[in-house]
């Protein structure tokens, strides 16, 4: 055990996602398992800020792998990105001795900690998003049961639709990421998907739901990103006016954060938080636990939050400048893969509707 690391703190930050629970479970088991102690900040950033503390245990995460949402709490904390926020970050942190410091969250969350990082404080970044949405990662914690929570309520809805001759748009969480809408699209049958990342055919759309109705089809359901603003509401209305099939649009919201994680969920929040507090233990920070190909590995904190601004079109100028040729080929090509990936996964959705 490495000497220099005898206190370790995590916190959850951000949107809630299913696993978070099972995830800080598997940071504190590990490393009082070590013979670490173990603080949580409760309410994320703004926890850390407001030196809201609490010791961890081992009946303090017991009874919660099964649980969704996060017993630590969470919020979005805008002053965490001031320098004055972040200057009560680092005291708090330095008044309680913290050795490192477990961030599990979305994209928000790994800049925060990034910052943290670079201030510093040791840190490790754990991808907890339904979104799916952090590029460096090929999966986020909570992204399997947001998904099996979406396809749980399409298919009552196309129940629904199946008796009255109807069509439903779905529009579901994915602010800057469309990939719960298109992988649930595919997996619910659904006859379009409409998403940020790729071009939205409309006419072929409305086409193919009038084809289909003419072949003697009762139900239709199209699958709608949050992140086309309200744009799944309009398509509802044209669908109607133009094929004359009764169309309903469904928001569902904030019901896809919830409910309790899903096995694959559960493993990788517990995989996830256990290799955190081993690299720690090993004097590696400053890193985020990334999926690969199967593989969790340990990716520079840095460097995945510029590749994740760089697939989302953010970079400034300047991001860029730190890195070698070799290592902006990677982030290119890793964006690339990312990219492919869905434009592959959208092809199907012709194919099969």
């Amino acid at each position: 055990m490495s000497n220099q690391i005898r206190k370790i703190a995590v916190l959850t930050s951000g949107g809630d996602a299913p696993g978070m629970n099972a995830c800080a479970r598997a940071v504190a088991r590990t490393a009082l398992a070590r013979g670490l102690e173990v603080i949580g900040f409760l309410g994320g950033y703004s926890g850390l800020l407001e030196d809201k503390m609490v010791k961890l245990g081992h009946n303090d995460v017991s009874n919660i792998v099964n649980r969704g949402g996060t017993f630590l709490y969470s919020d979005r904390c805008l002053d965490f990105k001031t320098p004055e926020g972040m200057a009560k970050a680092v005291a708090c942190c330095k008044k309680y001795e913290i050795d490192g410091i477990v961030c599990i969250g979305g994209d928000g969350t790994l800049r925060g900690a990034t910052d943290l990082s670079n201030h510093g404080i040791p840190t490790i970044g754990l991808t907890g998003s339904i979104d799916n949405d952090i590029t460096a990662s090929d999966y986020t914690i909570g992204f399997d049961t947001a998904m099996n929570t979406v396809c749980e309520m399409i298919d009552r809805l196309r129940d629904t639709c199946e008796s009255h001759a109807r069509c439903n748009v779905v529009e579901v969480m994915g602010r800057d990421c469309g990939e719960i809408a298109l992988r649930t699209g595919i997996a619910c049958g659904a006859v379009a998907v409409a998403i940020p990342e790729v071009p939205f055919d409309e006419a072929a759309a409305i086409a193919k739901i009038k084809a289909l109705k003419a072949e003697g089809k009762r139900n239709f359901i199209v699958t709608v990103s949050e992140g086309l603003g309200k744009y799944g509401e309009d398509l509802a209305k044209k669908i109607q006016a133009e094929t004359e099939v009764e169309t309903k649009f469904a928001r569902l919201a904030h019901v896809v954060r919830g409910g309790n994680p899903t096995l694959r969920d559960r493993l990788t929040a517990s995989e996830m938080g256990a290799k955190a507090v081993e690299l720690m233990l090993e004097g590696k920070t400053n890193l985020v636990v990334v999926e690969r190909n199967s593989e969790l590995v340990a990716c520079d904190i840095n460097y995945s939050h510029i590749v994740d601004r760089m697939y989302k079109g953010k970079l400034k100028d300047g991001d860029l400048d730190p890195y070698s040729a070799e290592e902006i080929a990677s982030m290119k090509e890793l964006c690339a893969y990312r990219k492919a990936e869905i434009e592959r996964l959208y092809a199907l959705v012709d194919d099969l509707a």
